[in-house]
């Protein structure tokens, strides 16, 4: 707005003013019209003036900082006590050996006063010591987004409304450098891994020291940041059972993450939130000290069951803290006589609750979620002496491949609130591009549960009726469904199997059998049979059925054969749920001994036999046998029983197996 245009039309507005009003003559030379009220200043003042002086808004703000405060409210009440309360429980939690009173912690980036009491602070121990530390606390999704956006680079709002985030170089979990400590309170329980006749499982030891070390470094290095997110949530969707979570981060990402897979607390739950169960403090984008003893890597994930804690140092892949609640839960639950799961769950209009169990590529989520049976949860639960419950509050799915017409309850949930992980996207239109692999394979997206149309919330239920185990049987033998015993159930639950087909991961070529105990090996906490026995007696208890599904191949092993159609495999849980095959006539098979179906209504009976489906009976046979075997050498490690079923049922389960 040039300066001499505006000196121009203040002069021609003042000679409006000062000649022609004088004389009641308006610009256009015609006398002004009267509405009858000469008193009226509207009628004295040329139009111009009037629109002027209508558009011009007093300002309202005393500077640019008094209008930033002016463009928000809140209709949340101050406390006071629990304000010091809460600010107090956070400088606890990030005590450490250079702050042994806990930091100074303030909620805005403002310079803080150096006046007041010097309490809270260390006085020589350490510069950290000397700096107050900024924490959000409970952010909302859109505080956090503003913050990503302002701090971390990578972070981006796509087309959608979700953010898109980068995870660093890790982009999947690493199971390898997970370390439990032993400590005399828990050793006992452990599952270890290392001791003889105890291969496979996940939990390699460290000393206190060591943990105490790592800790150490992890909360030095928080207590450096310019700022730090805090949120606390619950685990855990049946009160009586529920444990209260603090997670500690130094990335937004990190805290909306857990925001969305913790159960949110309500404002009253949170002011009386009070000291947590279990603390996790992620200083992924730090690395371990690789000379400190038990270390492999410059990654460590850390747990202390003594102390409540976890520590991550070295990964900024959110799923660390995901699964690092659930390795705590399946520890915790057991104790408690609670069963904790690594399944989907859902629930009937008669109220009737299936348990969907699978390894990756056997289409536990694409079963469990089913438009006519609202959705408990896709991953992790409890089943207690009230029935069934969520652990967590949201999901967190594979996104790689993932096309809205094929899964559209996943599609439809990435909006404002999801975190995208390491997936691509259009530099110009947002659009995310699901096809692509060029990060990972492992492009994974976090949403709340609710995002999910027929989610039921809370998430709890009944005591289930249907165990279902999913298998990707890549060697064409299994039979697409049969009945198991209770044995059977305890022996292919522990067993855990699926297959790698070649193309799913590098190197892979042929068929390849994979076993992961109680389909979750790597979080598991206690020896396999403890599951096993605590589900059986469940299963017995309430009348629960177990079948085994398999959505591989049939008609020949992969490269031969062809993969079970899906609407024969949701023909299939549709039977078991109007409970079509509960008493249906069965045969069994050879070797592995399991009762088949004769009839299930939309599948053609040809495919429910197998053996019929091969042309060459010599090959299928073959191939059955080196699978018989495959398990049976698999099983081998859990046979003593661990210590937790008697010598009579380790035995009868071992022989639930296949005949070799």
């Amino acid at each position: 707005f040039p300066l001499s245009y505006a000196l121009q039309l203040a002069l021609r507005i003042c000679s409006i003013m000062a000649g022609d009003m004088g004389n009641g003559i308006t610009s256009n030379g015609k006398a002004p019209e009267s509405n009858g009220d000469a008193g009226e200043s509207g009628d004295k003042l040329h139009p111009l003036v009037r629109t002027m002086a209508e558009d011009f808004h007093a300002p309202r703000a005393e500077d640019i900082d008094h209008l930033h405060e002016l463009q928000k409210f809140t209709t949340r009440k101050k406390d006071e006590k629990t304000d010091k309360e809460r600010i107090g429980s956070l400088s606890e939690t990030l005590k450490s050996a250079a702050r042994t009173t806990g930091p100074k912690v303030v909620t805005s980036e403002k310079k803080p006063t150096t006046q007041g009491p010097r309490q809270a602070f260390m006085s020589a121990m350490s510069d950290s010591g000397l700096k107050p530390t900024v924490v959000y606390h409970n952010l909302t999704p859109a505080e956090l987004y503003e913050k990503a956006l302002a701090h971390e680079p990578g972070s981006h709002i796509v087309s959608s409304g979700a953010l898109a985030t980068l995870s660093g170089a890790k982009t999947g979990r690493t199971p390898k450098d997970k370390r439990v400590v032993r400590e005399p309170g828990s050793e006992q329980n452990i599952w270890w891994a290392g001791k003889e006749g105890q291969s496979g499982s996940p939990n390699y030891e460290m000393d206190e020291r060591t943990f105490l070390l790592n800790r150490e470094r992890a909360v030095d290095y928080l207590n450096m940041l310019d700022r730090l997110y805090v949120f606390d949530g619950y685990a855990g969707w049946d009160p009586e059972s529920r444990y209260k979570i603090r997670v500690v981060s130094a990335r937004a990402y990190h805290c909306l993450f857990m925001h969305n897979m913790l159960i949110r607390p309500t404002e009253a739950e949170l002011a009386n939130f009070g000291r947590p169960d279990f603390t996790i403090f992620n200083a992924g984008a730090f690395p371990c000290n690789r000379y400190t003893s038990y270390m492999t890597s410059s990654s460590s994930v850390d747990i202390n069951l003594k102390t409540g804690e976890m520590v991550i140092l070295g990964s900024q892949y959110a799923g660390e803290m995901k699964k690092g609640v659930f390795t705590i839960m399946h520890y915790l639950m057991p104790k408690r006589g609670i069963l904790s799961l690594h399944s989907g769950c859902n629930v009937g209009a008669d109220n009737d609750v299936s348990l969907f169990f699978g390894l990756s590529g056997t289409g536990k989520t694409t079963l469990s979620t089913d438009p006519h049976r609202p959705l408990i949860g896709d991953d992790e639960h409890c089943w207690s002496d009230n029935g069934v419950f969520n652990i967590e509050g949201g999901c967190y799915a594979k996104c790689i491949g993932l096309k809205k017409e094929s899964e559209p309850e996943i599609w439809n949930a990435i909006r404002f609130g999801s975190i995208l992980e390491n997936v691509v996207f259009d530099e110009y239109t947002r659009e995310v591009d699901f096809m692509s692999n060029a990060l990972t394979e492992n492009t994974r997206v976090s949403y709340p549960i609710e995002y999910i149309a027929n989610a039921r919330v809370p998430c709890v239920g009944p005591h289930p009726k249907n165990i279902i185990l999913l298998c990707c049987d890549a060697f064409g033998v299994l039979p697409p469904v049969s009945r198991l015993s209770t044995a059977q159930a305890m022996y292919h639950f522990i067993s855990g199997y699926t297959a790698k087909v070649a193309g799913t991961e590098q190197g892979v070529t042929e068929p390849e059998a994979t076993f992961s105990a109680c389909f979750g090996g790597a979080f598991l906490m206690w020896h396999p049979m403890k599951y096993a026995a605590m589900l059986a007696e469940k299963m017995q208890k309430h009348g629960a059925t177990a079948w085994l599904v398999n959505t591989g191949w049939t008609a020949g092993g992969y490269g031969v054969g062809y993969r079970m159609k899906l609407r024969h495999t949701r023909s299939i849980v549709d039977a078991i749920h109007s409970g079509e095959l509960k008493g249906a006539e069965t045969r069994p098979t050879d070797i592995f001994r399991l009762m088949v179906p004769t009839k299930v209504s939309n599948v053609p009976d040809e495919i429910l036999q197998p053996a019929k489906q091969w042309k060459d009976p010599e090959a299928f046979d073959k191939s059955l046998r080196h699978l018989a075997n495959l398990y049976a050498t698999n099983f081998k490690k859990y046979a003593s029983g661990g210590g937790f079923v008697s010598a009579d049922t380790a035995a009868e389960i071992c022989a639930a197996g296949p005949t070799v």
